[in-house]
């Protein structure tokens, strides 16, 4: 079955919540969760996003977003860190749970 189509509302506050792929970690070490977080800072400012609060857990993230459609601030920031996670500790493939 399809998942539900995502609410994309700009300007409303969302929770959100990016799990790994089986419950794995997607935080392994304090370099990885530094990345994470630089490439967080840089996506929010480029994006003129607001953070109001966030915390890192090992195999997810909570968020929660301000104006900036979040479908765009998610992808780059995904997106970016799957590649980086994915090169430090030498796998392929999909890091993310739909």
């Amino acid at each position: 079955m399809p998942r539900q189509p995502r609410l994309d509302a700009p300007g409303v506050l969302q929770h959100v919540m990016a799990r790994g792929i089986g419950r794995r970690e997607i935080f392994k070490d304090n370099k990885v969760r530094k990345s994470f977080v630089a490439r967080l800072g840089d996506i929010l400012t480029e994006t003129k996003t607001q953070s109001f609060a966030w915390v890192l857990i090992p195999n997810h993230l909570l968020l929660r977003t301000g104006s900036t459609p979040l479908s765009r601030v998610m992808k780059c920031l995904l997106t970016g860190h799957a590649v980086y996670f994915n090169k430090r500790h030498q796998r392929s493939g999909h890091l993310f749970q739909n």
